[in-house]
């Protein structure tokens, strides 16, 4: 089973930590508490295996087609500008994650990396309408052939780590690993929305603005 990077450094960390506490409790003969901790370690340890599983994607041939940047469920389809990267009107799609998803995000298209960017923020909730402006974020832009994409990753309460692999000038082929967002959080892809026919549903109930398509 092939993992993601970071798996080795966060597994690492909790067999050093519990092993410690672990072998520290056993010299104290608290020998209940050492065997828990020895327990907890191995669970974490299973957690953190199932959490960064990366596994393979279906190869897509179809250079009209967009695939989705993130598993998860598809909470909002909206359809408003976005003026930093795009500069028209898109539709954004946001993606929620548990943590029981997998983490990996991949290149909604073909194309190339125009630009990369951080945006320090706060950490609402993702549901949140206002979690997209005003939460800590990255941004990727890609440039296709046919459209252009914006891919935030959006971060959480919980989750405060979104990092990708990729660097400015690089080509991504449609569905190629770009990054991961660790424990859970949000997805939001822009496309223009003069270029795409969305096809895909939103799942659950949207706490979007009133101009939301996501009503049923």
């Amino acid at each position: 089973m092939k993992l993601a990077k970071g798996f080795w450094s966060h597994t690492l960390v909790i067999v050093a930590v519990t092993g410690v506490i672990s072998a520290l409790l056993f010299w104290l003969h608290w020998l209940v508490t050492a065997s828990v901790v020895v327990l907890l370690g191995i669970i974490l340890v299973l957690f953190m295996i199932y959490f960064f599983r990366d596994p393979e994607r279906p190869q897509v041939a179809d250079g009209s087609v967009v695939v989705s940047g993130a598993d998860g469920w598809v909470r909002c389809v909206e359809e408003m500008p976005e003026e930093k990267y795009l500069g028209v009107n898109c539709v954004r799609i946001s993606t929620f994650l548990t943590p029981f998803d997998v983490h990996v995000n991949r290149a909604p298209i073909a194309g190339t990396v125009k630009a990369l960017g951080y945006t320090p923020g706060k950490h609402l909730l993702t549901i949140q309408q206002a979690a997209s402006e005003y939460n800590e974020h990255s941004s990727i832009y890609i440039e296709g052939r046919r459209t252009r994409c914006l891919v935030k990753q959006i971060v959480g309460p919980i989750v405060r780590r979104v990092v990708y692999w990729l660097d400015e000038g690089q080509q991504l082929s449609i569905g190629e690993r770009i990054g991961m967002m660790k424990f859970g959080s949000r997805l939001d892809i822009y496309l223009p929305a003069a270029d795409v026919n969305i096809l895909v549903k939103k799942r659950g109930s949207c706490v979007c603005r009133e101009n939301c398509d996501c009503a049923d």
